[in-house]
């Protein structure tokens, strides 16, 4: 299972030398038997410990001030044995651990947005958008943080740079409830459309000739085009 691509011998050998080299560190980290081999009871392992987290920030019934630190948002910031992509049997696992991670990288962004930790919260939602720069949540979270802090600017931006990694890989346009977070500004296609501009109708005493371009087809007042 660890070696998929070398013969059992070879397998057997890395086993032994990985073993070793284990036992050279000064530290019992594995219980080794005939049948079997796990990590000690007393090692803490940190893919554990942020899942476990992950679940904490999800559960929106408990408050969660104790683990809105820097060291949750590193934890959930990296993938599950990255290295190991091409072993099949891993890759279920890496793929459910990302997804965990993602959104509770959203949660905590959420979470510190709704204290006024604006700082912390951007800094969480970007650690969501690196991790899936596709993900429409991720940048949404992120835009709030910034909307919350009232950095307009810094939230046009990041919903510029959704829409464009949209656009380039997918072809697609963000969702309105991602339009609608931000200001409408020149250019910018989100929020409601604005209303026509009014065309001034002018009426003149008979036997004036009216000026050229002017509209005499209604009475004189303003109204939509």
């Amino acid at each position: 299972m660890l070696w998929p691509d070398v013969t059992a011998s070879r397998a057997n050998a890395n086993l032994r030398s990985s073993l070793w080299r284990a036992s050279r560190t000064g530290h019992q980290v594995i219980d080794a038997s005939t049948q079997e081999l796990a990590i000690c009871k007393h090692i803490d392992v940190d893919i554990h410990v942020a899942a476990t987290r992950a679940h904490q920030l999800l559960d929106m019934s408990r408050s969660c001030d104790d683990i809105l630190t820097a060291r949750t948002r590193e934890d959930l910031s990296a993938d599950l044995l990255p290295e190991w992509s091409e072993n099949e049997w891993v890759l279920v696992e890496q793929e459910q651990y990302h997804e965990l991670r993602l959104y509770a990288l959203e949660a905590m962004t959420e979470r510190l947005t709704a204290v006024g930790r604006h700082g912390e919260a951007v800094a969480a939602g970007l650690a969501a958008v690196r991790a899936e720069p596709l993900r429409e949540s991720a940048h949404r979270v992120l835009i709030n943080a910034h909307l919350a802090a009232g950095n307009r600017g810094a939230a046009l931006r990041q919903y510029e740079q959704c829409r464009r990694v949209l656009l380039d890989e997918l072809g697609l346009e963000p969702s309105p409830t991602l339009r609608n977070l931000v200001p409408p500004h020149p250019g910018h296609s989100g929020g409601a459309t604005p209303e026509p501009p009014a065309r001034r109708i002018v009426c003149r005493p008979a036997g004036d000739a009216p000026a050229q371009g002017t509209d005499t087809s209604a009475p004189a007042g303003t109204v939509p085009a």
